[in-house]
């Protein structure tokens, strides 16, 4: 398998620390509000990453976060701990707003098929964890004290930059100085925060009551679960530039090294043109498309003709279009079914050199779509996680259109019952007539 590394900037061969296994971390959810289709286009992908590995009888340890404290506004030091600012939002305490969006994240995943990883840690079942991280960083010499609380000293880390490739003399201050002019260096963040007396999630430690901050939780998680090195760390491109540039540097205040040996990220799903975010109010779930008719594994299905790398533009058409192909798909799956024809070994070889050519899922899709049996198709579908072995079940809107289009049709309403026709094909489905009219 060759992978593209964030680290490099190039596609480089993926090989495992120990031979069979890999521990993959991946940053999950901040769970102050719904979880949506932009999020879910990052897990489907990392999902098919790990049925890749797995198909080929490799051992997969994979572990994602759940932060449901210490994500400021800002995704650095200054603004409102999201989980407070979605439980005031709400009129719920914290926990309430946490156990609310996990679940509702949990039911995303189940719905599009992602495999629950195999590790799900929240960052409030883990402080003891982190303050031991952060006592490990300011033992070496890495953190110094202001007003606002522990603070990690980047300039004790030459390579700080390197990551994001980051102009630092280009930096603006911004709100980070003027939140905590005792800073160092603008950059300079926080690792434990003791400023903030009415934060509602708070806990005892060396530097006093408080909470921590957002990056110093991954490290600490990833670590306890993978150890001080391990094979891949995912996420989104909007990570580079901060939250992941941190974990680097906190890596290396605490152990000398970094942590992941490749860094995984993914372009943006955009809702015609333009992010989907929860600020802008473009923001779609996977419970939308449910309450619009919609199988939740045909937006699994259109994020699987999009490279990772590559992002998505989700319009309501380019779904309507993946709910036809993927009906289309599951009928041919039905028909290489009743041909009982034997594998084919050629396509099986040509769609695992797509999945391991850094996860190209569209040309492996496109493999899945020309092969001849049934057999094939269905290991094929272990890295593509579209169930097609599940049988079709007609839904009561499209039996109840089928028999009004047969009442039309005894009666000569044959413009009429062609009308239906048309409802029911722009729906997904494919009618088939035979010599008695069924």
């Amino acid at each position: 398998m060759k992978l593209f590394n964030t680290l490099t900037r190039k596609i480089e061969e993926f090989r495992p620390i120990k031979e069979g296994q890999v521990g993959i971390y991946s940053c999950g959810p901040t769970v102050y509000w719904n979880q949506h289709l932009g999020h879910m286009y990052a897990y489907v992908h990392w999902d098919c990453l790990v049925r890749a590995l797995r198909f080929e009888k490799v051992a997969v340890k994979w572990v994602m976060n759940i932060t449901d404290v210490g994500h400021m506004t800002s995704d650095e030091d200054a603004g409102e701990d999201k989980m407070e600012k979605g439980a005031k939002r709400e009129g719920l305490s914290v926990w309430q707003i946490a156990d609310k969006y996990i679940s509702q994240f949990i039911d995303s995943m189940e719905a599009l098929n992602v495999q629950q990883p195999d590790v799900l840690c929240r960052a409030t079942q883990h402080i003891p964890e982190q303050i031991e991280l952060i006592k490990k960083i300011e033992a070496n010499g890495f953190a110094y004290k202001t007003a606002t609380g522990l603070v990690f000293d980047t300039a004790k880390f030459p390579d700080y930059a390197r990551f994001a490739k980051l102009n630092l003399k280009k930096q603006e201050a911004g709100a980070r100085v003027a939140v905590d002019p005792g800073k160092k260096q603008p950059w300079d963040f926080l690792l434990w925060v003791t400023n903030q007396p009415e934060h509602v999630m708070k806990w005892d430690s060396p530097w006093g009551v408080g909470f921590p901050g957002w990056h110093i939780e991954c490290t600490a998680m990833s670590v306890k679960y993978l150890g001080e090195t391990f094979d891949i760390h995912t996420g989104g491109k909007e990570h580079i530039p901060v939250h992941h540039t941190d974990e680097i540097a906190q890596a290396y205040g605490a152990f000398g090294h970094q942590t992941a040996n490749f860094w995984l990220h993914n372009e943006w799903l955009v809702i015609n043109g333009e992010k989907m975010s929860k600020s802008l109010g473009n923001n779609v779930t996977v419970q939308d498309l449910i309450a619009k008719g919609f199988d939740p594994l045909a937006h699994r299905y259109l994020i699987l003709n999009s490279h990772y790398r590559t992002g998505l533009n989700f319009t309501w058409q380019s779904l309507e279009g993946a709910q036809t192909a993927l009906n289309r798909l599951r009928e041919r799956a039905e028909h290489l079914k009743a041909t009982n024809r034997s594998s084919t070994p050629a396509d099986e070889v040509e769609f695992l050199a797509a999945v391991n050519d850094d996860l190209n899922l569209p040309k492996a899709l496109a493999v899945a779509w020309k092969t001849n049996s049934y057999e094939s198709l269905l290991k094929m579908d272990q890295v593509l996680g579209l169930k097609l072995d599940a049988i079709k079940e007609t839904p009561v809107e499209i039996k109840e259109l089928l028999a009004k289009r047969e009442k039309l049709r005894a009666q000569g309403k044959y413009d009429q019952a062609d009308e239906i026709r048309k409802q029911i094909e722009e729906k997904g489905f494919t009618i088939k007539d035979n010599r008695v009219g069924k």
